[in-house]
């Protein structure tokens, strides 16, 4: 499955590679076209280039939790909760601590 915005955003990435923005939104493309595995791969892949991208943390959490890989899910929460505090982005640690004690009060 494919779409013009991910096209374009892989032309995107293929000019600039290491755009972690890009890669961002690649992610998320696929998540939204149903291709978990190649969402993973460009979170993956983001996270080479760039570990202090909060924003992004929660979003391969829910993935994980999509996939009920509940210990990856929580163990991505813990990391973005630190990077979180590393860069005094204290919305997203609030996200993600919300996220993460949701996913522990199902378990």
């Amino acid at each position: 499955m494919s779409s013009d915005r991910l096209l374009q955003l892989l032309q995107m990435q293929e000019e600039s590679p290491a755009d972690t923005f890009v890669l961002y939104a690649i992610a998320k493309e696929n998540e939204g076209l149903g291709d978990d595995t190649e969402a993973l791969h460009y979170y993956q892949q983001l996270f080479d280039f760039d570990p202090l991208y909060v924003g992004a943390y929660f979003h391969l959490a829910k993935l994980y939790e999509r996939q009920e890989a509940l210990l990856e899910a929580i163990s991505t929460y813990d990391k973005g909760m630190a990077v979180a505090k590393q860069v005094g982005d204290q919305h997203a640690l609030a996200e993600l601590q919300s996220a993460k004690l949701n996913l522990e009060l199902e378990l």
